[in-house]
């Protein structure tokens, strides 16, 4: 008979706490084993130390251990010694993502994982619950008061606001020069229609100058783009959006800058000497050159976004000095927080200043960063990265939560949504969790709705392709779904701008389409409102732990505080959640609490936990 075996590092019975920890604290692990004559667990972090398990009743093993001091990764699984000489090593499934474990006859386990992280660790209050808003300015609003400014670039500017974007699909030459001019008044014009929403923060894309639409090529770090408005404009923005209780957070690109820019000056458009001029530039140690000032080094190999050396003294303390630094010139003028660009490559002791000036400017003051895999276990350029430990990000955009729910409303399994997402639970420090940027569409990725219709079109057709009345409906079910996952995982849920009326978009730049004013469908964005008053009803039930309490096929059921969630993406299902205590063996045991929802298909609910505990049927 072979061995019963049983670890779930999801579930409080087996890991306490499941997920992570403050370094120093202890940890109880449990194993259920039915046949062994010990049980070890090996741990490691800087070091390897191996913990004899001790038998409890009903086959459980367990061992309560100190968790080591400082803050970063630590890692165990168990050794199984049976009577008949055999050892068998129990570990993490080998796709990492936690939960349940597996049995391994040879070779070594993939571990499970702990994060420590610095018990001192905070994020800002003001921003758990909360409801996020990202505009890419150009494209969401251009206030009738706008007239063309004179600008040192080159720019086209569409005579029509639904006309399409230009787009050269030699990609090294894309230069991203056409422009719909949104600007600064056209956002100050549309914020009573964001609070509607129940949006108390607007992330907005880059707004310094550039000569880019999306303006990632930074000309100057002090100054806003002339088409957007004067920095001005933009303090009146902020006050204006202050008054309706809405914070803004600004899109901070720290790794490159534009080739046409006061700091390299390629083209001889500034007054001032640039990198590109000579090592007589102030700004030359900025960047790294070859042997002629043409061959330097670049973001991804576009020429026009020159990469900057963001250890250089002179650069480091032009961006975070907390005196004089560009860090200090926006939090003077009201901004609640940054969106890090490209995360993965800035150094760590960049972040580590950037950090210590915001914080020290304004200890509420929110730092994001962009990255797209597990934030904990990312790796960049050799170095295992520390976002997340306490001393750096507050927190990340969470490009697995999309995934997962994407997957899931196209009719993708319960239980690997289930599986994903709690990796991430599992793995991200409680903090962190309650203030992940959950996005579904970004300036980076297809529109959802498009996403979701899986259709593949040629990319010369991308920009006018709409969908059938039928590709759309199927689209805007699964659209809605997405929403409502969206808006119930931990985390606060970012609206792509448009995205809450429908708008569609491929790839860059139709993803970053205009407003559709006057094509708006509304009862999307309805949906949105209904969501976002709920999320802001029951705040509490949005910050703080989850438990999935059933997943399966196309069905799956979580809880968050005192409410319970539940969606279905394909034939009705009948949801049996189980009301989880604090031990589970099996169906029999005492604490297995029952009750059903029946979900049709493509549905989702909410109930609350006390009204389902009072009628539910044992």
């Amino acid at each position: 008979m072979d061995i019963m075996l049983l670890h779930d590092s999801h579930n409080e019975f087996y890991r306490t706490p499941s997920g992570p920890a403050p370094a120093g604290s202890n940890v109880l692990i449990r194993l259920h084993c039915d046949e062994a004559t010990s049980v070890v667990l090996r741990t490691w972090m800087t070091e390897e130390l191996c913990y004899t398990m001790l038998p409890t009743a009903e086959h459980v093993w367990e061992v309560a251990i100190p968790l080591p001091t400082t803050p970063g990764l630590f890692w165990y699984y168990f050794l199984i010694y049976r009577k008949d000489g055999r050892t068998i090593r129990y570990g993490n499934q080998p796709d990492k993502l936690g939960g349940v474990g597996v049995a391994y006859d040879h070779g070594e386990p993939e571990s499970f994982q702990i994060t420590l992280y610095d018990p001192a660790y905070k994020t800002p209050e003001a921003f758990h619950g909360a409801n996020i808003y990202q505009i890419f300015p150009d494209r969401f609003k251009r206030s009738k008061k706008y007239s063309i400014p004179e600008v040192k670039s080159e720019r086209k500017l569409h005579k029509k606001w639904d006309e399409i974007p230009e787009y050269i699909y030699d990609v090294p030459k894309y230069t991203a020069n056409d422009f719909y001019g949104g600007n600064f008044d056209g956002i100050i014009e549309q914020l009573d229609y964001i609070k509607s929403m129940g949006v108390n923060i607007i992330y907005l894309n880059p707004i310094f100058e550039s000569g880019a639409n999306h303006r990632y090529s930074t000309a100057d770090y002090k100054n806003a783009d002339p088409y957007l408005g004067t920095n001005e404009d933009f303090s009146r923005l902020v006050k204006e959006a202050k008054k309706r209780d809405i914070k803004i957070i600004l899109d901070g690109v720290f790794s490159h800058t534009g080739d046409d820019s006061i700091y390299f000056n390629k083209f001889g458009h500034y007054p001032e000497k640039g990198a590109y001029q000579g090592k007589d530039s102030p700004y030359y140690t900025w960047y790294t050159f070859g042997k002629n000032h043409d061959e330097y080094e670049c973001w991804w190999g576009f020429k026009n976004l020159p990469n900057v050396n963001e250890t250089d003294p002179s650069y480091m303390s032009f961006i975070t000095d907390p005196e004089n630094g560009v860090l200090k010139f926006w939090n003077d003028m009201g901004i609640s927080g940054w969106r890090l660009d490209v995360a993965d490559e800035l150094p760590d002791a960049f972040i580590d200043a950037l950090r210590k000036t915001v914080k020290k400017l304004n200890q509420d003051s929110l730092i994001i960063g962009e990255v797209w895999e597990d934030a904990t276990t990312k790796e960049s350029y050799g170095i295992k990265r520390r976002y997340l430990l306490g001393n750096q990000l507050d927190s990340v955009m969470n490009y697995p939560f999309r995934n997962a729910i994407l997957d899931f409303a196209c009719g993708g399994k319960g239980t690997d949504f289930s599986q994903s997402v709690m990796s991430i639970v599992e793995n991200y420090p409680p903090q962190s969790l309650d203030v992940l940027m959950n996005s579904i569409s970004t300036h980076d990725t297809l529109r959802a709705i498009t996403a979701l219709n899986q259709k593949n079109v040629l990319l010369k057709n991308q920009g006018s392709y709409k969908m059938t009345a039928e590709e759309y409906e199927k689209s805007k079910k699964r659209l809605l779904m997405s929403v409502f996952l969206q808006f119930t995982l931990p985390g606060i849920p970012c609206i792509y701008y448009g995205d809450e009326v429908g708008l569609q978009g491929y790839r860059d730049p139709y993803n970053r389409m205009t407003y559709p004013y006057g094509k708006e469908d509304f009862s999307i964005l309805d949906f949105h409102k209904s969501l976002a008053e709920i999320r802001l009803k029951y705040k509490n039930s949005f910050t703080g732990v989850m438990n999935v309490l059933y997943a399966d096929q196309n069905a799956v059921c979580y809880r968050r505080g005192n409410l319970i969630f539940a969606a279905c993406n394909g034939d009705a299902a009948f949801i049996k959640a189980q009301n989880i205590g604090e031990r589970i063996f099996g169906a029999s045991d005492s604490v297995y609490n029952k009750y059903g929802i029946i979900m049709p298909p493509y549905s989702w609910a909410i109930f609350k936990a006390d009204d389902i505990d009072n009628n539910r049927k044992d």
